[in-house]
């Protein structure tokens, strides 16, 4: 039987990156990693002027070991293709590392993640800003918006905004997480969805040029 082992001592004791992605599979903070295949960690340029942090691996991400590669892994490399951002050259993660799912027939179906295993969870993503140091952070979605912006933010009254003075980066930009887009209830607000996804991370890339041409 493995020792409980929490985030905060496993993540304190590693000073780089790969380091914190080796230590994350003996994380147990919570109870999550009872029930998922394995922790995901985040991926990607480890000096990203972008980070893009998600609520947490889904099934398909679970399986693969590897964040954002299911369906709405792709609805977000559609987006960042249209934003003219390489996601080559961005960092994506999630705010909690295992899949937390329940069981409907044979699917494994997504549950919410709650406060203690956000909270069991954040060192690993602290250290992961801490690492890559963004310019930009963009937050997909509310869960993961109010974990670093606070449990008040609205994400559907601030998408696309570019937010200073945070601590956290440069700049905040959240919008919704690709998931959501997913299930909107038709073809035509799918579409609308996925536009105004991509509409958000231009904002993201315009902070960027905007950085190159100062």
């Amino acid at each position: 039987m493995r020792q409980r082992v929490s985030a905060v001592e496993l993540a304190a004791r590693e000073r780089t990156l790969s380091g914190l992605r080796r230590a994350v599979r003996d994380c147990r903070g919570c109870d999550l990693w009872r029930n998922a295949t394995q922790a995901v960690f985040g991926e990607g340029f480890a000096r990203a002027q972008v980070m893009l942090v998600g609520e947490q691996p889904g099934d398909k991400e679970d399986l693969a070991g590897h964040p954002f590669v299911g369906p709405a892994g792709r609805v977000l490399d559609d987006a960042l293709d249209a934003a003219g951002i390489d996601r080559k050259q961005v960092y994506v993660t999630n705010a909690v590392k295992h899949f937390k799912w329940k069981a409907r027939g044979k699917r494994r179906i997504h549950d919410k993640p709650n406060a203690a295993e956000l909270a069991a969870c954040r060192p690993w993503l602290d250290g992961e800003l801490r690492f890559v140091a963004p310019r930009v952070l963009v937050p997909l979605g509310a869960t993961a918006a109010q974990a670093l912006l606070g449990r008040n933010f609205k994400v559907t009254q601030r998408r696309g905004e570019p937010i200073e003075g945070t601590g956290l980066a440069e700049y905040v930009v959240a919008t919704v997480h690709p998931s959501s887009i997913l299930r909107a209830p038709d073809d035509e607000a799918r579409r609308q969805g996925r536009l105004e996804l991509a509409a958000d991370l231009a904002v993201v890339g315009e902070l960027l040029l905007r950085e190159r041409d100062t």
